[in-house]
């Protein structure tokens, strides 16, 4: 089953249990999103990356300067361990790092939850890549990410559970745009995937003929 239909089947077990209210409320908030430009307006494939030095999930610092001195870069842009769909595809690209490290290539993902919460999803899902924090979004904010949780989503998050601001150690409730990118080994963009609606996600078997594209005019 690719990553889509898995998303698309959780998505579904939501909306048919869900109020009306509430998936009217979501629906809007989505589409409010879109039509600021936020997806226009971010790093699209030829731009260059924003260099970047973040915490692992054991606070201890990555830098894009020593991912790219191995190879190819692959960025996975996530909300947060508290996202459902984000941990489908985080298991998603654990599923096909395999196939990513024999292309001589990296795997990130970055979200700006605090180490302890990414150790969490680390340890959760057995992933054998780096997962990092943006703090304050700063990195998600360089390549156009970054939003601001509209107002009317807020009460329904605390309902879910999902507290914010403990997770990502502050109050602003911003948050990236899910997206993912591959960066050749210059630091230039040569894939990249942004979608305002948060249950869009790039297959990761695109990720990886990317990679090999790359690979084949090296």
């Amino acid at each position: 089953m690719s990553l889509q239909e898995q998303i698309h089947e959780l998505q579904k077990g939501f909306l048919d249990t869900a109020p009306e209210q509430v998936v009217n409320t979501m629906q809007a908030a989505t589409q409010r999103l879109a039509a600021t430009g936020i997806v226009e307006s971010s790093l699209k494939a030829g731009d260059k990356m924003p260099a970047f030095s973040l915490p692992n999930a054991l606070n201890e610092p990555v830098s894009s300067a020593d991912l790219l001195e191995k190879g190819p870069l692959v960025i996975n842009f996530y909300r947060g361990a508290w996202c459902p769909y984000c941990n489908l595809e985080l298991k998603a690209f654990q599923d096909i790092l395999p196939e990513i490290s024999n292309l001589g290539a990296q795997l990130v993902a970055i979200s700006p939850n605090l180490p302890d919460q990414s150790l969490s999803s680390v340890e959760k899902y057995a992933l054998a890549f780096e997962v990092l924090t943006d703090t304050g979004n700063e990195l998600s904010r360089s390549f156009g990410l970054v939003f601001t949780l509209d107002e009317s989503l807020r009460p329904l998050y605390q309902q879910f559970g999902i507290d914010l601001e403990a997770a990502n150690g502050d109050s602003s409730f911003e948050l990236p745009i899910p997206a993912t990118y591959v960066v050749d080994t210059d630091g230039t963009i040569a894939l990249a995937f942004v979608d305002a609606d948060y249950s869009k996600r790039l297959e990761p078997d695109e990720v990886v003929a990317g990679l090999r594209e790359l690979s084949a005019v090296s």
